[in-house]
């Protein structure tokens, strides 16, 4: 009875070529896009809805990486797990790539410098858009994202992350049909005790920059990521004031940002073992764990993977609150959230033939936004 009336963004992908849908499918609050291709080979997409507000937002692109024509080409997955509102992921959304390509333009390649300049840029546009609207939304200051980005270019994929979503690279082992998992993301949840002796580290004056409550580690007692795009509350002190609301604002002013927008990053050389990466927002790694993540991919057909994992943690939560799965299926959005959070996954399969291809500029671009447009509201 309930449909979304958000659509998901697809521009150029081929996967209609071999009985893929190009714009991906909806069938009530999950959204997916079963198989398609992107110029390193294949990728699989989902995203399952629990907020009453999507808050989860991702995108792959693939082809140019830079507005030159002798610039870098290749394919970039970006999963942006927002809180407190969807606005901040949604600007994410439509900001990062844009500045990533910018910057690739200027420096005429892909690295790490780049990708870290694409996040500072697309968190200095988002505060200059709180600033913007302070007098008539103040809430903006509170709203803020997790970002997990990847790209894979000339051979090499470069992993970078702010919050705690999470990617995971399926590696054939030396056994036969033996797939590893291998973390390669560096997580910011103050769960962490190095994360935890980082904060600390960076404000040794202030006795409460970790608060353990009800058994949960949370910075300032309030959220348990150290870094995130957005969060404006907690790295400027302009906005630690009315109008915003008393919950947010901190009891005693601050001279430096609690929160950073600078990602970890990781450059990993592509091995011809290298098989799979699993892109996923923290609403799946809470039910599933590494190993088992990367045996559903190993075990299953490609066409509709993400979907299976999507599935496995959704039978996890509901074995956890003691239900059957067809039951919890049945509870919408807002109610859902008590159960699971947002989930969102991209699988990209990793063709060892296309990594190096210098002709693959040539093929057609693909832009696929799960969850990019505007999710219906109550």
């Amino acid at each position: 009875m309930v449909k979304p009336c958000w659509k998901p963004k697809v521009e150029g992908d081929g996967g209609s070529r071999r009985g893929g849908d190009p714009n991906g499918k909806v069938n009530g609050l999950l959204w997916y896009k079963d198989l398609g291709h992107h110029l390193n080979g294949e990728y699989s997409m989902a995203v399952i809805q629990a907020n009453n507000l999507l808050e989860d937002q991702t995108q792959l692109e693939s082809g140019p990486l830079s507005s030159l024509d002798s610039g870098p080409s290749g394919t970039f997955v970006g999963v942006y797990d927002g809180h407190g509102g969807p606005e901040t992921s949604r600007f994410v959304n439509e900001t990062l790539f844009p500045n990533l390509k910018k910057f690739a333009s200027e420096h005429k390649e892909i690295s790490a410098d780049v990708i870290k300049r694409a996040f500072l840029a697309t968190e200095e546009e988002f505060l200059s858009l709180v600033r913007q609207q302070w007098q008539v939304n103040p809430q903006l200051a509170s709203v803020g994202t997790c970002c997990l980005v990847g790209v894979i270019s000339n051979g090499l994929l470069y992993v970078a992350n702010a919050g705690d979503s999470r990617v995971v690279l399926g590696r054939a082992g030396k056994a036969v049909r033996v797939v590893n998992a291998i973390q390669l993301s560096t997580e910011h949840n103050a769960n962490i005790e190095s994360v935890r002796d980082e904060l600390q580290a960076l404000h040794p004056d202030d006795p409460q920059i970790v608060v353990l409550k009800h058994k949960v580690w949370r910075v300032k007692g309030i959220i348990q990521i150290s870094r995130s795009i957005g969060d404006s509350y907690l790295k400027k002190s302009e906005f630690n004031r009315e109008p915003l609301l008393p919950k947010f604002r901190l009891s005693e002013p601050f001279s430096k940002p609690i929160l950073s927008a600078e990602p970890s990053i990781y450059v990993h050389k592509l091995n011809p073992k290298d098989q799979f990466l699993i892109f996923a927002s923290d609403g799946l790694w809470e039910h599933l764990g590494n190993q088992e993540a990367v045996d559903i991919v190993s075990s299953y057909p490609r066409q509709g993977v993400a979907r299976k994992l999507v599935k496995a943690a959704l039978r996890v939560a509901a074995k956890k609150r003691e239900m059957r799965y067809s039951d919890l299926k049945k509870i919408d959005r807002g109610v859902r959230r008590h159960f699971h959070d947002d989930i969102t996954v991209v699988v990209v399969f990793i063709d060892q033939t296309n990594t190096n291809r210098s002709s693959s500029r040539n093929s057609y671009p693909v832009s696929m936004k799960g969850g990019g447009g505007v999710p219906y509201s109550a």
